[in-house]
């Protein structure tokens, strides 16, 4: 939940670097070192953030670890750490309130389709070669 609110707070307070913290996250998510995603966001101010930049970009990066090899129930997304990144994502890019969206994931709802559905092996409408940042053209 640290990662989440901590970039929510970010995009409220300088919402002009959204597509560069979305790309950013999306990277690390592919498996890129956090510290080289994030050099020039460290840059940025932030009036609003929990951690620096680097420490919430190596704690996703230890969240995506720990998902890809500790989560062992069945899931409806492949790969399973897309839900992690799809509620990066919603909580970065969504005007909705950060209480409603930590309720959300503290029940373990998934994120909107919108930010999964073409990357989720699972869904029906799955593409490969998707643009960078393809969930913001929907």
């Amino acid at each position: 939940m640290r990662v989440l609110i901590d970039l929510n707070l970010r995009i409220r307070s300088n919402p002009e670097l959204k597509n560069k913290l979305l790309l950013a996250f999306d990277n690390i998510f592919y498996g890129k070192d956090p510290e080289q995603e994030l050099i020039n966001l460290e840059k940025e101010k932030f009036e609003h953030f929990l951690n620096p930049i680097i420490v919430i970009g190596i704690l996703t990066q230890l969240l995506l670890i720990e998902q890809e090899y500790g989560y062992c129930r069945e899931s409806k997304f492949d790969p399973p750490t897309l839900f992690f990144q799809g509620w990066i994502r919603e909580f970065i890019d969504s005007p909705k309130e950060i209480d409603n969206m930590c309720m959300s994931v503290a029940s373990g709802q998934p994120p909107k389709t919108k930010y999964v559905n073409l990357e989720n092996n699972k869904d029906k409408k799955h593409k490969n070669n998707l643009k960078p940042l393809w969930y913001m053209e929907n």
